[in-house]
């Protein structure tokens, strides 16, 4: 199973803190078990919002709007993702986790990633063969 694990922001990542060295190293360290493992499938941090857009949705419209975002609990500093065999799978990599944001309570979210079975009758055999074939040219452009 994939999981997504979302690096939740702090006043700090939302500020614009860069992490020291010493958890630059530890996170490199623990990255480095994560794709040994064969965990690992991508990873980044994220800008502040104050440097992002969302674009809203709604009554037939699409509106822009500038970051920064409110309500920094609710905002994304980061994230992995992950295959693993299960969540508690993937609680154990999380617990080896360094402390993302010393210094504020750090938060790391886990949610599964939906697959194509999650979707049931609705995701015809046309629509799952148009996901696969969009699916390799990612690949493809990604290697070549």
């Amino acid at each position: 199973m994939r999981v997504m694990v979302i690096v939740k922001a702090t006043k700090n990542s939302e500020a614009g803190v860069m992490p020291a060295e010493a958890l630059l190293a530890a996170m490199g360290r623990y990255n480095e078990e994560l794709v040994k493992a064969g965990v690992m499938l991508a990873g980044d941090g994220l800008h502040p919002s104050d440097k992002g857009k969302r674009v809203v949705f709604g009554e037939g419209r699409k509106t822009v709007v500038d970051g920064p975002f409110a309500e920094t609990k609710e905002l994304i500093a980061g994230f992995w993702l992950w295959q693993v065999r299960s969540m508690d799978e993937a609680v154990e990599w999380a617990r080896r986790c360094p402390d993302p944001m010393p210094g504020e309570e750090s938060i790391l979210e886990l949610r599964p990633v939906l697959e194509a079975e999650d979707f049931g009758e609705a995701f015809t055999p046309e629509l799952r063969a148009l996901e696969q074939q969009l699916r390799e040219q990612v690949e493809a452009k990604r290697n070549g």
